[in-house]
């Protein structure tokens, strides 16, 4: 199964905010999903970007895709630098 991290976009008409989901890439944009990793409100200033770090390394490890605008947000909230040091450490270990 190809899991994408991408957006879901919540809240009402003019007022969104959007979750940080992983999902099978087959579903669609607001349909299933298999894990909540945050959430994202481009709304308030500066925009809120809260991540799960921990499940968001876990995902990414396993090899989940990434969207554009997630990896934005995840190069904000610094998971991307934290998955390359995790990365960096566990290829210098063979």
């Amino acid at each position: 199964m190809a899991t994408t991290i991408r957006l879901t976009r919540m809240g009402r008409k003019k007022s969104p905010y959007y979750r940080v989901v992983v999902a099978d890439s087959r579903m669609p944009r607001d349909g299933r999903f298999l894990d909540i990793l945050g959430t994202y409100d481009p709304l308030v200033d500066p925009p809120g970007i809260k991540i799960n770090e921990i499940r968001a390394l876990y995902w990414l490890t396993k090899g989940a895709q990434v969207s554009d605008t997630v990896r934005q947000l995840l190069k904000k909230s610094g998971v991307i630098k934290k998955f390359n040091e995790v990365r960096k450490t566990s290829s210098s270990s063979l």
